[in-house]
């Protein structure tokens, strides 16, 4: 466990040279990336975003590809498109970007619903299916997508079902004035995106996924997540609470949060912790509780503030 906490600890130290100042920020996109999950980022033009996903690709060894979200682009622009071979008369598939490790979706919200959900398949089954022939994604498959927040103009609302399979929501915020400072004299004679140099193998990034699943999670701390889910459904200002993929999510998001910390076992605090970036996107306010200046941070607040954690017998 202590061997896993000191890759990790390189691999966070090594994204900290694009990313300043913003370590809670690289756990939880970390945390992602060992859950086998994916990430939305949502906030305002340049705090980032593209560097972020880039300097975990460059960390590790992996293949990065980008699409920029316009609304004129097509499903078959991240998916791939057969064409016809003349001289064999067949026709043949070339892939798209999504055949990669960790694929940017920048602004994702800036194209239509349609191209929105070609991302479906690839983000739950891990395979692209095309004229009825289906293609697999590498095994370490990651979708970082940035989303602009929804009131800017040109922007699209994400669906449901396709929000429910990001495994965090995330917000970069902006840096404190040192912070920035700091970017700027980085930023002097040349980007530090083209120093980060890859730190951890894949072969190692999959044995600790495989790790996550290992880590000790207690009865107890497993009922806790579950009140904490039930009590989405019956809240009163939400129209609409998290699902089972929620409380799955949540726990294993936990787990990743032990394996990072370098402790074998589940507390109570990690389930905290990652409440928010886990369930925010995952349930829908009443109309009237948004003119009220209520949101989802205040209402998961009120639900961890109402539900005791379990405590050490």
């Amino acid at each position: 466990m202590a061997n896993f906490q000191d890759n990790l600890l390189i691999l966070t130290n090594n994204i900290e040279k694009v990313i300043v100042g913003k370590r809670p920020v690289i756990d939880l996109a970390i945390i992602t990336l060992l859950c086998r999950g994916h990430l939305l980022i949502e906030d305002v033009p340049g705090l980032g975003k593209t560097m972020l996903a880039r300097s975990m690709a460059n960390s590790m060894s992996l293949r990065f590809k980008r699409i920029q979200f316009t609304p004129d682009l097509l499903p078959s622009d991240v998916t791939g498109v057969s064409i016809f071979n003349q001289k064999n008369s067949e026709f043949e598939f070339r892939p798209g970007p999504v055949f990669t490790n960790i694929l940017l979706a920048d602004e994702i919200n800036r194209t239509t619903p349609r191209t929105q959900s070609s991302l479906l398949e690839s983000m739950e089954e891990h395979q692209i299916t095309a004229d009825g022939t289906t293609y697999l994604l590498p095994k370490v498959f990651m979708v970082i997508a940035t989303q602009n927040p929804i009131e800017l103009q040109g922007t699209y609302h994400l669906p449901e079902a396709q929000l429910d399979r990001f495994f965090m929501r995330i917000k970069i915020g902006y840096p404190s004035n040192d912070q920035e400072v700091r970017v700027m004299e980085m930023q002097i004679k040349d980007h530090p995106i083209h120093s980060v140099s890859p730190v951890i193998s894949e072969d190692a990034l999959g044995t600790m996924q495989d790790a996550v699943s290992q880590v000790y999670i207690d009865k107890s701390i497993m009922q806790y997540i579950v009140k904490i889910i039930d009590a989405t459904r019956k809240h009163p200002e939400l129209l609409l609470g998290a699902s089972p993929r929620g409380s799955l999510c949540l726990m294993r998001a936990s787990q990743a949060m032990a394996l990072l910390k370098g402790i074998n076992y589940v507390e109570p605090s990690f389930v905290k912790l990652v409440t928010k970036p886990v369930l925010a996107h995952r349930i829908i306010m009443k109309p009237q509780s948004r003119l009220r200046g209520i949101n989802e941070d205040t209402v998961l607040d009120d639900i961890l503030n109402s539900i005791p954690a379990p405590v050490k017998k």
